[in-house]
């Protein structure tokens, strides 16, 4: 059984996309509220047995890491996967808000959706969930950097993922990227739908 570690996933009732539906599940968190399977620093991950993972899933945490601790989190999924192993990673993509608030005249403190947690903010994709960062008294819920695709990519090869292709977002106002440590092969390339492509260009979006 491939197994897939969930970086930042806060709890596992917190369903993963279907792709990874069979896998061995094992979830990594800084809090331990969630049903955590390994409570740890995501910039500490390094401190871990290498090559373990067959895939890292990081959704909307990455952001949470200022823009110096970024690589170091990074180096971390590339220290964990196995050779042909993957990393997805899914953030917020600052670009696309910044294009909505200046097209649609929006406010800092205007609705920019309604997520099935409750209304998101403007302020909130740049500055972290303000609900959750008042409800939790915990700093770390508060978003530190931003990307775009291509900054995520550049990030991401800069840490040395050798292929990466930016897929279609599952939700609204993110990026979605998935990085290879070896050029994907026809398996990896229709789980996400993506050709294959050269290492390193983004395939689509």
């Amino acid at each position: 059984m491939p197994s897939v570690l969930n970086v930042g996933g806060n709890s596992k009732t917190i369903p993963l996309p279907d792709h990874y539906r069979d896998w061995d599940h094992l979830l990594l968190d800084i809090d331990p509220r969630g049903d955590v399977d390994l409570v740890c620093d995501a910039r500490e991950l390094q401190t871990q047995k290498p090559a373990q993972f067959d895939a890292v899933y990081c959704s909307h945490n990455l952001e949470h890491y200022y823009p110096h601790d970024v690589p170091r989190v990074l180096r971390g999924f590339v220290h964990v996967l196995k050779p042909d192993g993957f990393a997805e990673i899914r953030v917020p993509d600052v670009g696309w808000v910044m294009r909505a608030v200046v097209e649609k005249g929006m406010d800092i403190d205007d609705v920019l959706y309604v997520s099935p947690a409750g209304p998101i903010l403007v302020r909130d994709v740049f500055y972290g969930w303000h609900v959750e960062i008042e409800r939790s008294g915990q700093d770390f819920f508060a978003h530190k950097t931003g990307f775009t695709p291509k900054s995520l990519v550049a990030a991401l090869l800069a840490a040395g993922f050798t292929a990466c292709a930016v897929c279609e977002p599952l939700g609204g106002y993110e990026v979605r990227a998935v990085a290879f440590l070896q050029p994907p092969d026809e398996a990896q390339c229709r789980l996400f739908n993506i050709p294959h492509s050269t290492p390193g260009a983004p395939a689509r979006r």
